[in-house]
């Protein structure tokens, strides 16, 4: 076999001897009857007008990472500028943590014991609706997070355009606890509208969920307006 060929050989042959480092894909719908700006780390950031979606493409052994959706955003040509809520440094492309209050939904992959993790967590407050589970497999996802959250918020937590988790209101040791936390009436009033959902603190085990390692997920804003909509054609 000729020197050319043979690298020919070894090209087609390359793909099928190493792993592959894709483990996940994340669907990011806009179901809101509003734009957001969708928000990634990894993956950075893009505007979603209602009805769009972001394909997220995610490498294994990722830990630490979220989506959320901002909100009341404003950018200019060369990608700056600022939002109402989960503003990112003012960047459209992100590439750290959002401002409170905001949505947040939480994932490590294959952390483990071959699994995934991955969570919706109020320990930033919240500023829309959201659903986020497995888009492949037979395993269980969060319930939705759909309450009137921004409509029902306790006067001190409120928030232009969402509603505050109390450590970031009162900064004290009682809700921003790391160790030996519990639940407080703040928490409460996450956890009753929101059941599935990180509330405080060391809420993992009534609020972590897992799929095993390849499974792909699907992140949706204001999923009810979703199926508001079927029902209204229906109807029609």
């Amino acid at each position: 076999m000729s020197s050319c060929l043979q690298l020919i050989f070894l090209l087609l042959l390359l793909p099928l001897l190493l792993p592959s480092t894709l483990a996940a894909t994340f669907e990011v719908v806009n179901s809101c009857p509003y734009t957001v700006w969708a928000a990634a780390i990894p993956g950075g950031g893009r505007q979603l007008n209602t009805g769009q979606s972001w394909i997220i493409n995610v490498t294994s052994n990722t830990t630490g990472s979220r989506i959320w959706a901002r909100t009341g955003c404003s950018f200019d040509g060369d990608g700056w500028g600022r939002c109402k809520t989960g503003d990112c440094g003012g960047k459209l492309v992100c590439n750290g943590h959002g401002e409170p209050p905001h949505t947040i939904a939480e994932y490590s992959l294959g952390l483990f014991n071959n699994l995934d993790f991955f969570d919706i967590s109020l320990l930033n407050g919240f500023n829309v609706p959201m659903d986020f589970g497995p888009a492949s497999g037979g395993c269980r996802g969060t319930r939705r997070c759909v309450a009137d959250i921004n409509g029902q918020c306790p006067e001190e937590l409120r928030a232009p355009g969402g509603c505050n988790n109390p450590c970031t209101v009162f900064g004290t040791s009682q809700y921003c606890c790391q160790r030996n936390c519990k639940p407080t009436t703040y928490s409460e009033f996450f956890k009753d509208r929101c059941a599935d959902a990180y509330s405080y603190p060391r809420d993992d085990q009534r609020s972590t969920f897992t799929c095993p390692v390849g499974t792909n997920y699907r992140v949706e804003f204001c999923p009810l307006e979703r199926l508001r909509v079927r029902i209204q054609v229906i109807r029609l």
